[in-house]
């Protein structure tokens, strides 16, 4: 298994004998009041090293509308920055799996991150959010949290069904109950 940091593609990702992809670090820090936990990044994020790496998501812009911020025109380290000061971790369900292309659904051999050694690392964590049906397979695990959960509509440009209006509403709600917003 590559050294954290160091992506592989998920293309090249193939066959029984292929390595496990690694996903990416959390993103937190000791005033995170919101956790939103997507499944796995995808190939483009892999590449680039940054959650929500492509450029349809609409992770960004979504937050960029909740916040009245240009946040798609921030470098990458500003963005994480910016979701540092206003409370909002971010981090995923799978430490580590086998994949082809980017699909949740085709997600195997999943290995889970420690979300409970992250929330005791965020001392006022008041909630943790799933981006998304594949990571909301895991609101039990993060129910016993003992923290309000939600499921929030998948920000993929997979999830086509939703409208970015849609999907605004339901994510601005949830950051409006926690100060997020």
């Amino acid at each position: 298994m590559p050294p954290r940091g160091e992506s592989i593609i998920a293309d090249d990702v193939g066959g029984d004998n292929a390595s496990p992809l690694v996903g990416l670090a959390p993103v937190f820090a000791r005033n995170s009041r919101l956790l939103v936990l997507g499944s796995f990044p995808g190939a483009a994020s892999l590449a680039a090293q940054q959650y929500y790496g492509h450029p349809r998501n609409h992770f960004w812009p979504v937050l960029g509308a909740i916040w009245g911020l240009d946040v798609v025109a921030l470098p990458y380290a500003r963005r994480i920055a910016e979701l540092r000061r206003r409370g909002l971790a971010v981090w995923d369900v799978y430490a580590t799996c086998r994949r082809e292309g980017s699909l949740d659904s085709a997600i195997e051999d999943a290995v889970p991150n420690d979300l409970a050694g992250l929330a005791r690392r965020c001392p006022q964590l008041q909630a943790i959010a799933h981006n998304g049906g594949e990571s909301a397979r895991f609101m039990r695990l993060t129910g016993a949290l003992g923290l309000p959960v939600y499921r929030l509509p998948s920000t993929s440009p997979a999830n086509a069904s939703w409208s970015f209006e849609r999907k605004l509403a339901a994510w601005r709600e949830v950051f409006l109950q926690h100060g997020i917003a």
